[in-house]
């Protein structure tokens, strides 16, 4: 028997994925689960369609909106069950998707997250995500992209950390490490939440049974300028919060060449946005700092572990190449 799940699903003007969510979701619950809907005030009325036609779910209604950090956290609080299943109000699970989440976990006693894998809507035979990865430069991007689904191992097998748009977490780690940081709206607060419970010691595995079709960046658009600031702003964030001493000078080098390779592209390409975050970030430092001291003083993972997730970081032409490849900082 496994405990009690709390699906928490944060939606900001995305009605029109919402019925079709719910749907997928509450056919693999049981009576004892409960689904909890954080509207992050749409204007669509997401929250008011729900209290009519989704009677089994909870709402909550926030007062404005606090991005998926800020509203999965929410639901995180208001949640009553001993597992958290975090998924996209814009993600459709396809059948068994819970069951093979909560199998990877219930083995893996280590775990303190699983993972699902994210397909793309349009192109179901081709992984969108199968977890998170991270690079020497300090890159996090989803594991697998653009890999024919096919190809996945049919086990659970240990990755660097959980995408935030499908997992299943045990509220014990939660409880450990905190809830997303929440002053990163969207964007990275996964990797931030990925790096923060490798330093505590706590292993992630995906598992490749659990699959939901995911419409890709449905709500922030791929190439806005809110969000390229948020990517750049959040990536320096990560690595000043959650890199240890010792990594941080290791990989100095290649996280200033790709720091230099992205603001060139952003200068010639005139997308302002890539800067501005960056210059955001670093107008935080005193802040981060102390983020960073009050992270670093809970470490109980050895650097060498923490060293063999880090993948080595492509040269400049071959970054061109993957250009197109949805990188996540």
């Amino acid at each position: 028997m496994r405990p009690a799940i709390s699906a928490v699903i944060p939606t900001y003007n995305a009605l029109r994925f919402l019925p079709a969510c719910l749907s997928a979701l509450r056919t693999q619950l049981s009576p004892a689960d409960e689904i909890i809907l954080v509207d992050n005030r749409s204007r669509d009325g997401a929250g008011a369609w729900a209290r009519r036609y989704a009677p089994d779910v909870r709402v909550l209604d926030l007062p404005e909106n606090r991005g998926f950090a800020g509203g999965t956290n929410a639901g995180i609080a208001a949640a009553r069950g001993e597992l958290l299943l975090l998924i996209n109000d814009d993600a459709l699970a396809e059948p068994g998707c819970v069951d093979a989440l909560w199998a990877a976990l219930r083995d893996r006693p280590a775990a303190g997250a699983a993972a699902g894998v994210l397909v793309f809507s349009r192109r179901p035979q081709l992984i969108a995500s199968a977890g998170i990865q991270v690079r020497r430069d300090a890159v996090a991007r989803d594991r697998e992209i653009g890999t024919p689904l096919a190809q996945l191992p049919a086990v659970p097998l240990p990755i660097f950390g959980v995408s935030g748009g499908l997992a299943l977490l045990r509220r014990e780690t939660i409880a450990d490490i905190g809830s997303f940081a929440a002053h990163f709206f969207s964007y990275l607060e996964d990797v931030d939440l990925a790096w923060r419970m490798q330093l505590r010691g706590w292993e992630s595995v995906l598992a490749p049974g659990a699959v939901a079709r995911h419409v890709y960046s449905a709500t922030g658009g791929e190439g806005s300028r809110f969000k390229q600031r948020l990517l750049g702003r959040n990536r320096l964030w990560v690595l000043v919060r959650c890199l240890p001493a010792p990594l941080l000078r290791e990989c100095l080098p290649a996280i200033l060449r790709y720091e230099l390779q992205a603001i060139t592209y952003a200068a010639l390409a005139r997308q302002v946005a890539m800067i501005t975050g960056r210059v955001e970030a670093l107008r935080e430092l005193p802040r981060l700092l102390a983020e960073r001291r009050a992270i670093q003083s809970r470490r109980t993972a050895p650097v060498a572990a923490l060293a063999a997730w880090l993948e080595p970081a492509p040269g400049p032409i071959a970054e061109l190449r993957r250009a197109g490849s949805f990188v996540r900082c």
